[in-house]
């Protein structure tokens, strides 16, 4: 299974910046070990999506930049371009080939805020919604569709209420695929 977090990161250091390194195809795994090797601090956020297996649905970890790794470097150390003959990378993202342009300050902090321990995104907590809320379903066949919350339960799933060409009709959905309707 992918990992996201591989090492422990610390609050934001101020000698250095995160950068933005392409990985090749299928080189996370390879990155990773390599720029542990290296001492190099990095992060790969990952998200959970839901597939249809042919024994149901199964939830599965996917990268939430595929093909992409934050690493945290020296902003004027020449060891950038050791990232470039990092295994599993394929190159750090640029503007200027003679230096590195760093992620704006707070961004890896309010996306690494936004993850579990173990570098997973988060979604909506579940007290976000609350029976009789109206929320718009945001993918699937019902998306776009507005509905009203008859109940919450402990796994994160809303059951709602709509209505479905002159019928009431109810659906189970995880609380990520709704947001509250304006």
């Amino acid at each position: 299974m992918t990992r996201a977090y591989v090492m422990s990161l610390p609050q934001h250091s101020r000698s250095q910046n995160w950068f933005v390194a392409q990985l090749k195809p299928n080189g996370l795994a390879m990155a990773q070990r390599n720029l542990d090797r290296q001492g190099l601090q990095h992060f790969a956020p990952l998200r959970h999506e839901s597939v249809r297996t042919p024994r149901g649905m199964s939830r599965r970890a996917r990268a939430l930049f595929p093909g992409y790794i934050f690493v945290t470097l020296e902003p004027f150390s020449p060891e950038w371009r050791a990232i470039n003959a990092t295994r599993g990378i394929s190159r750090l993202v640029v503007s200027d080939p003679r230096r590195p342009r760093p992620l704006p300050d707070g961004f890896l902090d309010a996306l690494r805020a936004r993850c579990d321990a173990s570098g997973t995104l988060m979604h909506s907590p579940p007290d976000t919604f609350a029976p009789g809320d109206r929320v718009r379903i945001l993918s699937g066949p019902f998306a776009e569709i507005v509905a009203v919350v008859e109940h919450l339960d402990d796994t994160s799933r809303l059951r709602l209420m709509m209505d479905l060409m002159g019928q009431k009709v109810t659906v189970t959905l995880p609380a990520h695929s709704a947001e509250k309707a304006g």
